[in-house]
Parts: structure tokens; sequence; C-alpha cells
């Protein structure tokens, strides 16, 4: 009888299995939004490479997709360094293999490419993620309000940019 007691407060997680599968998504797409869709399949795989090295240590409480994302951040910033420290390359270049299919819209890519920083963080990680301004603000290492205001600004600017965007309930440019 002791050890039902004990256990009674014991949690089992969910196998990270379902944790991909369940958020692997929402990550692919800040991923992509903030590094572009080259870049963004590594990032996806190094973020949950390293979460699941670290996920037996995650409090039961914490909310998985924030911590995912902040993951993915961390990574997206580790890309750009490395990309700032590649050799410039020379006028003979060689014939870029072709490129795989993917679904993704170029227009957009272009109008994301143009945003800060942070506005394109702030727009992928509060739109594309779903995460609340507070936990933006947390990754973002800002206030609620600035993480408010840069979404705000890259979502106007992609607005005025993008050629898809919708002006008012369904209407098109």
């Amino acid at each position: 009888m002791l050890t039902a007691r004990r256990l009674r407060y014991v949690r089992v997680k969910r196998p990270f299995e379902m944790v991909v599968t369940d958020h692997g998504l929402a990550v692919l797409r800040v991923c992509r939004a903030v590094l572009g869709p080259v870049d963004a399949d590594d990032a996806w795989s190094e973020t949950f490479l390293s979460a699941l090295k670290a996920y037996q240590d995650l409090p039961d409480d914490a909310n998985v997709e924030a911590w995912l994302v902040t993951i993915a951040h961390r990574k997206a910033v580790d890309v750009t360094r490395a990309r700032g420290r590649q050799a410039i390359p020379t006028d003979d270049l060689p014939q870029p293999p072709a490129a795989a299919q993917t679904e993704h819209d170029d227009d957009l890519a272009n109008a994301l490419a143009h945003l800060s920083p942070k506005q394109k963080q702030a727009v992928a990680y509060h739109y594309l993620a779903g995460l609340p301004y507070t936990e933006v603000a947390a990754i973002l290492g800002g206030s609620t309000d600035a993480a408010r205001r840069a979404a705000a600004d890259g979502i106007a600017a992609l607005r005025r940019a993008y050629p898809g965007a919708a002006t008012r309930k369904g209407e098109t440019r």
C-alpha cells in the first residue's frame, strides 16, 4: 500500500516519438520561416537531436512546443553564424545539383527574407508555431510589447510585399 501511494504522483513522460509527431510540423515551419527552405531541414533535424538528448530532464509541466521552438531558435542562430564563416565562392562555380521538389512559395520566402531578423522570428514563433507573445519575448530576449510590435510590423511588411496576401475578407490584391 505504501508503494501505491508513492507511485500515485509519478508521471510517465510521453514517448519522444509522439512529441516529434505532435510538434514536428510547427518546428519545421519555424525553421523554414527563419532560415529559408535550404537550411530548414538541417536545423529541424538538429533541433530534435538536441531535444532527444535533453528530453529526460525536461520537467513534466513544461510547455514542450515552446521548449522545442527555443531549441530551433538556437539552431537557427548557429546556422546563421556558420553561414557567415563560409568561404566566399569564386568566379568558377560548379553546376549546382538539381533542387529537390519542395512545396513552398518563392514569393513568400522572398518577402520573409526582406524582414529584419527580429520581425521574421517574431512572426514565425507567434503565427507559425502559435506561441503566445510572452514566450516569444522570452525566446527573443525582450519584452512582451516588443515581441508584439515586431510581429505586427513583420505582418504589416508582409502584407505590403507579398502579392498573395489577403486585404479584406478573402479579397486578394
